[in-house]
């Protein structure tokens, strides 16, 4: 193993996965260090949520290896959750009918924590956060992940369908605990924004890795990427 391998808390080699007998990902390389923001790019299908969820330990590989955390290969969720892993799925991960404050009570981390990285939440913890905007909840449910100090924060599509202003401040969050040491490992559909806060990146098409490199080399190509790999357009 490289000294680089050796630093990462995510890794995966010939990593190939899917569901039943069909592969959605097939034989992905990647990596990430602490203090490192991984983007990964593509359009939907093209295996991003699958590789988080394998990742994670929701799906179990067909072929290749994973390693995150020193986890046992098959060791469970919650077990690697105690380990570190901090992991948005898409969609709106708060409890609606507790509060804000409730909310973040369920978490391991302390709510003053979580007001570190969102302090604008605080007039509205007191609410249901089935009352909250769709901004202010998906800021509730990031701020519980980030408020454990977690070593790796996996995140799936965190800005869908929320302002430019919002999304902004999401991304803003997450490049703060990758400064802070975490190893992040997102899924964006705002390629440019992304990698404006990105260190690295991978495109994936029909589950495969057809471009990589660091977020400058991509964001210097991002035309191509968004043009040949995200709209589909020859």
């Amino acid at each position: 193993m490289t000294d680089a391998a050796a630093s990462s808390v995510v890794r995966a080699r010939g990593l190939t996965a899917g569901y039943g007998s069909t592969p959605a990902i097939t034989e992905l390389d990647l990596q990430v260090d602490p203090g490192e923001i991984a983007v990964l790019l593509g359009a939907n299908g093209a295996g991003k949520t699958t590789t988080l969820l394998t990742l994670a330990g929701v799906l179990r590989p067909m072929r290749g290896e994973v390693e995150l955390l020193g986890c046992a290969p098959r060791s469970r969720l919650d077990r690697r959750a105690r380990s570190g892993l901090g992991f948005l799925t898409e969609g709106r991960c708060v409890f609606m009918e507790l509060t804000g404050w409730e909310n973040l009570k369920v978490g391991r981390g302390r709510a003053s924590r979580a007001l570190e990285f969102f302090p604008e939440l605080e007039p509205h913890l007191g609410k249901r956060a089935g009352l909250l905007s769709g901004g202010q909840q998906q800021m509730l449910a990031l701020g519980r992940i980030l408020a454990t100090d977690p070593k790796v924060v996996l995140a799936d599509e965190l800005s869908l369908g929320l302002a430019p202003l919002v999304v902004t401040r999401l991304l803003e969050a997450l490049r703060d605990a990758a400064d802070r040491g975490a190893a992040v490992v997102l899924v964006e559909q705002h390629v440019k924004q992304a990698l404006a806060v990105a260190d690295r990146g991978y495109v994936l098409r029909r589950g495969r890795i057809v471009q990589q490199g660091t977020a400058d080399e991509l964001g210097a190509d991002v035309d191509n990427i968004v043009r040949h790999y995200i709209a589909g357009q020859d």
